[in-house]
């Protein structure tokens, strides 16, 4: 749990050269999924919950990130429990791929929700949804299967 913390500080000091037109990976996404799939549904649940909780902290706006963050955590923590061990490197792609673009939803229907529904404001966070998927989908092979093959044998069997 003590790798949770990197999370936080990766979000700050991000590397200009990770970003695909100025938007970085979703770091806590490549963090919740290979916990998820290893501990998982109400361990991935309660992660998501504490590391939206420390994001939304970081930020100064209204919108959060725990209930995205909640829902993958418990939804990723149900497929590592019933389905057969994630093993291929696209399936960890196309599951972070879809948790990035469930969170960048999720942050524009709560802004939707909280402020005015501006149509340059819903064109940058489309932006910033599809550019955030994308990398953290391309990132997410590399990161997440080292993370899991070290969690994996940590893990009591």
């Amino acid at each position: 749990m003590a790798s949770a913390l990197l999370v936080p500080l990766l979000q700050l000091v991000a590397p200009s050269w990770l970003a695909l037109d100025g938007v970085g990976p979703s770091w806590a996404m490549l963090w919740l999924l290979p916990w998820a799939l290893v501990d998982g549904p109400v361990s991935g649940g309660i992660a998501g919950a504490a590391l939206g909780l420390v994001l939304d902290g970081l930020s100064l706006g209204d919108v959060s990130q725990v209930p995205a963050l909640v829902l993958m955590g418990w939804w990723w923590g149900r497929i590592g429990r019933r389905g057969a061990p994630i093993q291929r490197s696209l399936s960890l792609g196309l599951l972070a791929w879809i948790g990035t673009l469930v969170l960048g939803l999720s942050l524009w229907v709560q802004l939707l929700v909280l402020a005015s529904s501006a149509p340059m404001l819903q064109a940058w966070a489309l932006h910033t949804t599809l550019a955030q998927a994308l990398i953290t989908g391309l990132l997410a092979p590399m990161v997440g299967s080292w993370q899991l093959l070290l969690w994996r044998r940590r893990a009591p069997a």
